[in-house]
């Protein structure tokens, strides 16, 4: 079989591995689900690169994709694309107008692709200030805008395709593929530039990690494909022949499980406290024997450990739990998950123990987009499953630690760099290793651990270093709280500022016939609330060493999230943003 050199390469492999699959590409519209299949998927690709050749697409162009939802016509566009030699460039859909201008702009887009009317809305709002952009299409049907369907009907006489050929034989598997600009906590976004042989090779090298039943398994991709996390993914579901089915929205992933019966997602560590949170309130809600039982198996499952290293009376309780609690876990997960992907941010490890223990492992990974993600993932076989830890490095990625801590990664997967920036390029590329800001170590038996960010790390007036992401991410296990960031560089003790869980504040306040007001202003300003939340910072204070302990913390009443400002697409913290926002509670704790 000719070897997978280029993105493109991945349906046409599939194609000629596993005939064609009937929902190699599936998508929800109008409450259907509608079925695309590989000789379908390639055919209408096909017809998109003859559409862009007539209309003159060269090689290099760029163009743009903003699309809210995953959708079987992102994946058609980008192949489609990749076929002439022109360049993706994918758009996070929640960012602000004045981030589309500058991506649209600085990439130099020639083309846009939208999902929707509201993204259609931001881009014609800032339209008129991108010189190059020659016309915008969408995939909904909106009035008044082109609809990307008139691509499929120019493309539709195949008289060029000969064209087509020509372009996708000059395609090298050094070419610049797409560029992705990444969120960024601080600034402008930076272009990443990935060349097909990137993300090829972390396809490749990370196949071997993902225990799939190739040809014969299902998978539900919700998270956003304008991320290389999710996209490299999509390609590696396609090289094992897996059926891909789109979920509508975020909001509506519980419902979509549920439909679709998936036996694999990818998540990320704030999805999965949630569908955490939702499985432990309906225990609450439980009596009896059953809830003694609900909670009996949660607190097994928090002990549990790989491979039986908690004994055989262990494994026997464990088994009966299985039986009894858990397996009704996977059923209200579509009753075929088997492994969930989680990356972006770091797993606490009880999430990793309780899925463990109810046989939906969550196999976390570590990787960055200047990386085309994966740098390492635990593998439940052979021993390659470590709780606490973002498992082994991938074959062919060679990672060491600096002196100061810093992950260094060297492999094909590693940027060309940072588009049209190449001191920030210089910076992030020193002797032949990318600098990942992350710190971390390996275990004795190899297994890598990220223990913070290098920008992220501070030193209070006493000269004493502090991890805010561990802090975060132990504090986080409260259920008390939905979001937190660790304060104080160069003040004489740590803080916070701490975001409560609203709707679970509210339930608990009506267990205990509290009155806690019905507003987020009056939930933060109540005492009981406070000296709740005090009690669980106190609590879980024990696990740090004294200089890290958090002395004094402020709520807000907003909930943090992308359109506030708070967070990235990626749900990470934009810590001078939050800084600049709560700075009144700043000078509060400080004085």
């Amino acid at each position: 079989m000719t070897p997978i050199t280029r993105l493109f390469d991945f349906p046409y492999y599939q194609q000629n591995k596993y005939t064609s699959i009937p929902d190699a590409l599936t998508t929800k519209q109008n409450g259907v689900w509608v079925k695309t299949s590989t000789q379908e998927y390639i055919a209408k690709a096909n017809a998109v690169s003859r559409a862009l050749l007539r209309m003159n697409v060269q090689k290099d162009d760029k163009i743009a994709i903003i699309s809210t939802n995953n959708r079987t016509e992102w994946n058609i566009m980008d192949i489609g694309i990749l076929q002439t030699g022109a360049q993706n460039v994918p758009v996070y859909p929640t960012i602000s107008e004045e981030d589309y201008e500058y991506i649209l702009n600085h990439s130099g887009a020639i083309y846009c692709f939208v999902s929707d009317a509201e993204v259609l809305r931001k881009v014609n709002l800032i339209k008129h200030n991108v010189p190059n952009l020659k016309e915008v299409y969408s995939f909904n049907e909106i009035e008044g805008c082109k609809n990307w369907t008139e691509l499929l009907n120019l493309g539709e006489d195949r008289s060029n395709q000969n064209l087509v050929e020509e372009r996708k034989n000059n395609v090298k598997s050094e070419d610049l593929a797409t560029i992705i600009y990444t969120s960024g906590t601080t600034g402008r976004p930076k272009g990443v530039m990935l060349s097909h042989k990137n993300i090829v090779s972390n396809v490749l090298d990370s196949a071997s990690r993902i225990p799939f039943e190739a040809g014969k398994s299902r998978a539900l991709s919700f998270l956003p494909i304008c991320h290389i996390f999710e996209r490299m993914i999509l390609y590696l579901y396609q090289y094992y022949g897996i059926s891909i089915y789109f979920g509508e929205s975020i909001d509506k992933v519980g419902d979509n499980i549920r439909e679709v019966q998936p036996n694999v997602i990818t998540a990320v560590p704030r999805l999965l406290e949630k569908v955490y949170d939702k499985i432990y309130a309906k225990g609450t809600e439980l009596t009896g024997i059953k809830k003694k039982l609900f909670f009996w198996a949660i607190d097994l499952g928090l002990k549990y450990e790989p491979y039986g290293a908690n004994g055989f009376w262990y494994e026997l309780q464990l088994k009966i739990a299985r039986k009894w609690i858990f397996s009704k876990w996977k059923e209200g997960l579509g009753g075929n998950l088997d492994l969930m992907v989680s990356g972006s941010a770091a797993l606490q490890p009880r999430l990793a123990r309780i899925f463990a223990a109810a046989e939906i492992p969550v196999m976390e990974g570590y990787g960055l987009t200047e990386t085309s993600p994966v740098i390492s993932v635990n593998d439940t076989r052979n021993h390659g499953f470590k709780i606490g830890t973002v498992g082994k490095v991938i074959d062919n990625v060679e990672v060491k630690i600096a002196e100061d801590g810093e992950i260094l990664c060297k492999g094909p997967n590693v940027m060309m760099g940072y588009y049209k920036d190449p001191e920030k390029t210089a910076e992030a590329l020193q002797g032949g290793y990318f600098h990942t800001g992350d710190i971390g170590i390996f275990d004795e038996e190899g297994f890598l651990k990220i223990t913070d960010r290098k920008k992220e790390m501070f030193k209070t007036s006493g000269g004493k270093y502090i991890a805010p992401q561990l802090i975060e991410n132990t504090m986080k296990q409260s259920r008390f709280i939905e979001q937190i960031m660790v304060i104080g560089d160069g003040q004489k003790m740590p803080a916070a500022f701490i975001q409560p869980s609203f709707d679970f504040i509210k339930e608990w306040a009506n267990i205990h016939g509290i009155g806690v007001g019905k507003s987020n202003e009056e939930i933060i300003a109540n005492e009981k609330v406070i000296a709740r939340i005090q009690e669980e910072v106190d609590s879980l204070n024990e696990k740090f060493g004294n200089w890290e302990k958090i002395k004094r913390f402020e709520l807000t009443p907003d909930v943090w999230s992308i359109e506030g400002g708070q967070l990235t697409p990626t749900l990470k913290l934009k810590r001078k943003i939050v800084m600049e926002k709560y700075s009144d509670l700043f000078h509060k704790i400080y004085n």
